[in-house]
């Protein structure tokens, strides 16, 4: 028997979704605490305007998605979806193109000063946004989103944000972004697990349907070790500072992630939380691994 929907301000607060945007802000946190170790200075103004950017074009992406999805009905039992909650498909179309500009035209502004090879790595990251979820490619109905949302978060968007402070790469920011674009790739992972029957009715598939939930269960402890393992190595290698060793201790989120992941893959109301799980992990290590790279500096 279907379930009633919850209460209107419970809908809006999912549908708003605050905690993703996690995945935005990180990569400008880490970007930036790399570049501050590395050269000793921050940029404040160009921080604050990328991350203000980067919510932006993560609202782009979000909005997009809510409306891309109600054209193939894989959102029709999703009542927290905007397009269902406000009845305005095409509004909400247009006002996700206006975060778009709005959010390029910030980053626009910050390249005019520090390089415009900044716009060109951010355009891609939004041009791998599009592959996944706009007509006529939609590569994450093909179970292709995790293989675009490691480089868009991670790589491409640490190396955007580095160069927007030091005018410059860095091999150090390039294996920093690795672990956030690894824990980033988990969020939308999870993010499947309690929509297998809608993803299954519509053709959409994700790892999940590929794998079945009990195996991409046992799949998540490798997937977070993994994540852990991208700050050990370096670690040991003497690429980080000791001090970035504090972000092994974002090993407690990941157990807990795994833990209630293990217990609960096969029941789609409770293993929803396992994507604020996962954005737990996300935020945790990264920001870990940034104060990691702050308290280097100052110890130095």
């Amino acid at each position: 028997m279907q379930t009633a929907p919850p209460k209107n301000s419970r809908l809006w607060l999912a549908a708003l979704k605050p905690p993703m945007y996690s995945v935005a802000i990180m990569p400008i946190v880490l970007g930036t605490a790399i570049a501050y170790w590395e050269t000793s200075q921050i940029n404040w103004a160009t921080a604050l305007r990328f991350g203000l950017a980067a919510v932006l074009i993560l609202l782009w992406e979000n909005l997009c998605n809510d409306v891309f999805d109600a054209a193939t009905g894989i959102d029709r039992r999703k009542y927290h979806s905007l397009v269902n909650l406000t009845g305005q498909r095409w509004g909400l179309f247009w006002l996700a193109q206006g975060c778009l500009v709005t959010g390029l035209a910030l980053i626009a502004a910050i390249a005019q000063t520090q390089g415009w090879l900044i716009l060109g790595l951010i355009l891609v990251c939004c041009l791998l946004g599009y592959l996944y979820q706009g007509p006529p490619f939609r590569l994450g109905y093909r179970g292709l989103g995790e293989l675009l949302c490691f480089p868009a978060f991670g790589p491409l968007a640490v190396s955007a944000v580095y160069f927007s402070q030091s005018g410059t790469f860095s091999s150090t920011a390039l294996w920093g972004s690795i672990s956030l674009g690894l824990s980033t790739t988990l969020v939308l992972f999870c993010s499947h697990f309690h929509q297998i029957d809608d993803d299954l009715a519509a053709g959409k598939r994700s790892p999940i349907v590929r794998l079945g939930t009990a195996r991409a269960a046992q799949l998540l402890p490798w997937a977070c070790g993994l994540t852990l393992a991208a700050i050990a190595g370096p670690l040991i290698a003497g690429i980080f500072p000791v001090w970035t060793a504090i972000a092994l201790l974002s090993v407690w989120p990941a157990r807990s992630l795994c833990h209630y992941v293990q217990q609960w893959h096969s029941q789609p109301e409770p293993i929803s939380r396992a994507k604020f799980l996962a954005i737990h992990f996300q935020f945790w290590s990264a920001l870990s691994l940034s104060l990691g790279f702050v308290l280097a500096r100052q110890w130095t």
